[in-house]
């Protein structure tokens, strides 16, 4: 017996009546960057941080894709091998999709970074010293190279070994993808760390935090889980994934999107607490400047509550995590928070008392470009291949079949006729 007797012949995404929306994003995004580039009083520096915001949104998603991939792969999961696939694509945004998206932050780079205005200087500030040779002209590029290499290579392995087992079907394959799990979760926590640290931390690059990466991490799992929902939902809707995908998957989704709900606001407290307690100028300057104007709101009750509160008690009944009027809004809620979440992160290097500024027009602009071009490219890279894995092992487990062992079929008592 064989589980493609139970599974549907895979058909390409049928999205119709929405192949214009990554343009309508593109193009609505580009006109709105030109009305607030316009008000804005620093024009070019304004587009470099509004871009660069834009890219860690995306690349937020990319990373958790791939870490949702190799996390598939470690624990041995059933459950998630139908939309394996779809976190598969995600991750292969990584390179070269956001490589491309990366150059402009790379030519405006020193426009960003005053470190690497300073680099060039004879006597460079202590803070920047102590973080030679990364904190260089030299050692940004060479990292960015780095970072983009260590990606492409395991989310580009990893998707191979599985398009392999369709054609071949055979289990090896099953374990070449864990090999590069074992390898890639070790390469994803410090390259993850590295694209935080030399990406966002370092527009402060006096400020000390050992827990930024970690920070980073939780925000980006929990900003992919949604987005993953939503892409299954709709496969499930356009019968691609029809019979594949059931309550338990959006159940085993919406239970993470809870668990790392609470694991974002653990780390992002402890960080504050470690900070708070330990009373260090050095560690303490980026609390005070995002207590000052409208940042101190964004932090203390749009991110308390909107990011935490809100999700963390729609997510605790089961029920709503199964229901699409709660799971939409919430996926869009998500969304709009983590792109809250990445201002206050990046914006107050720039507008130091407010977020209400036109840079904020380009900031959204900037995302909805970043939104448009990513979807496009998503959606011609999942129609290339099956939307699921077709001989994967674990996917008659997944589908709840039961296939007896070959023992079992050779000894089994026949039917009299």
């Amino acid at each position: 017996m064989s589980s493609d007797n139970h599974t549907p012949q895979f058909a390409p995404l049928d999205l119709s009546k929405w192949r214009n929306l990554p343009w309508i994003l593109i193009v609505a995004g580009v006109v709105v960057a030109l009305g607030g580039e316009a008000l804005s009083k620093e024009p070019l520096k304004q587009f470099a941080f509004s871009w660069l915001l834009a890219f860690m949104f995306s690349l937020s998603l990319a990373l958790g894709g791939w870490f949702l991939v190799m996390v598939h792969h470690l624990f041995d999961a059933s459950w998630s091998v139908p939309v394996r696939r779809v976190t598969e694509a995600m991750a292969c945004l990584l390179c070269p999709t956001l490589l491309i998206l990366f150059l402009p932050v790379a030519f405006l780079a020193p426009k960003i970074y005053p470190w690497l205005q300073a680099g060039e200087q004879m006597h460079p500030d202590h803070a920047v010293s102590a973080k030679y040779p990364l904190f260089t002209t030299p050692g940004y590029y060479v990292a960015a190279a780095a970072l983009f290499a260590v990606w492409w290579i395991f989310s580009n392995r990893l998707r191979y070994w599985s398009l392999q087992q369709d054609q071949t079907g055979s289990v090896s394959c099953t374990g070449k993808m864990r090999v590069y799990s074992c390898l890639g979760i070790v390469c994803f926590a410090l390259s993850l760390t590295l694209a935080a640290i030399m990406w966002m931390k370092g527009l402060t690059d006096e400020w000390y935090s050992t827990m930024y990466g970690v920070c980073y991490f939780a925000a980006s799992v929990w900003v992919t889980l949604p987005t993953v929902y939503v892409i299954i939902l709709v496969l499930q809707r356009t019968g691609v994934l029809k019979g594949l995908v059931t309550e338990k998957t959006f159940y085993m989704i919406g239970s993470l999107f809870l668990a790392f709900t609470v694991f974002w606001a653990y780390v992002n407290f402890a960080q504050y607490f470690i900070i708070w307690n330990a009373n260090m100028p050095e560690e303490t300057f980026w609390y005070v400047l995002r207590e000052k104007g409208t940042w101190n709101y964004v932090g203390k009750y749009v991110i308390i509550f909107g990011h935490f509160f809100v999700p963390f008690l729609m997510l605790l009944r089961i029920d709503w995590k199964l229901k699409l009027s709660t799971m939409l809004p919430l996926a869009a809620w998500a969304w709009l928070m983590h792109f809250v979440d990445i201002e206050f992160q990046i914006m107050p290097a720039l507008h130091s008392d407010t977020i209400l500024t036109p840079g904020l027009l380009v900031d959204m602009a900037c995302v909805l470009i970043f939104a448009g071009v990513l979807g496009m490219v998503f959606v011609r890279s999942f129609n290339r291949y099956p939307p699921y894995p077709r001989k994967d092992p674990r996917m008659a487990e997944a589908l709840e079949i039961y296939i007896p062992a070959s023992t079992e079929i050779s000894t089994a008592p026949q039917r009299p006729k």
